[in-house]
């Protein structure tokens, strides 16, 4: 695993390993953390410090807004976005056991997601020949 640069981001990839070993990677001026490949975080400062965003889905969402965590809204042209990311609960950023069912749901979300994408295969190339033409300039069928 890269060590990331920030010592916060390291420690909530520590927070999150009970989603499997966990990797900060530098995006959009904060951080996304992932593992297996798949985002399960962002760390991100929306104007009131750093903060761990959980990965929610439909099933998840519930839970994390009955614990009172915030969604992920940003300002875009003057107009209010979210994203399907939820702050950490205060307590579950004291300790690994503490974060490891909140963990486990962003990896759920993740894997979800992941899932839900359509596969994107690329057409084989085949090569067409040009039809070959004979010694008097005639196109030979």
């Amino acid at each position: 695993m890269a060590a990331p640069r920030n010592e916060f981001a390291q420690y909530c990839c520590d927070l999150l390993s009970a989603a499997g070993p966990c990797l900060a990677r530098r995006m959009f001026g904060g951080y996304g953390i992932s593992s297996d490949g798949l985002t399960l975080a962002l760390l991100v400062d929306l104007g009131d410090g750093e903060k761990l965003w959980l990965k929610a889905d439909e099933s998840s969402r519930p839970v994390f807004e009955a614990a009172g965590c915030a969604r992920f809204t940003y300002l875009a042209k003057g107009q209010a976005k979210s994203m399907n990311y939820y702050s950490a609960p205060d307590d579950a950023m004291e300790s690994t056991q503490l974060m490891a069912p909140w963990a486990r749901l962003a990896l759920e979300a993740a894997l979800k997601a992941h899932q839900s994408k359509p596969v994107v295969r690329r057409a084989a190339k085949t090569k067409t020949k040009a039809p070959s033409k004979s010694r008097s300039g005639v196109k030979a069928g």
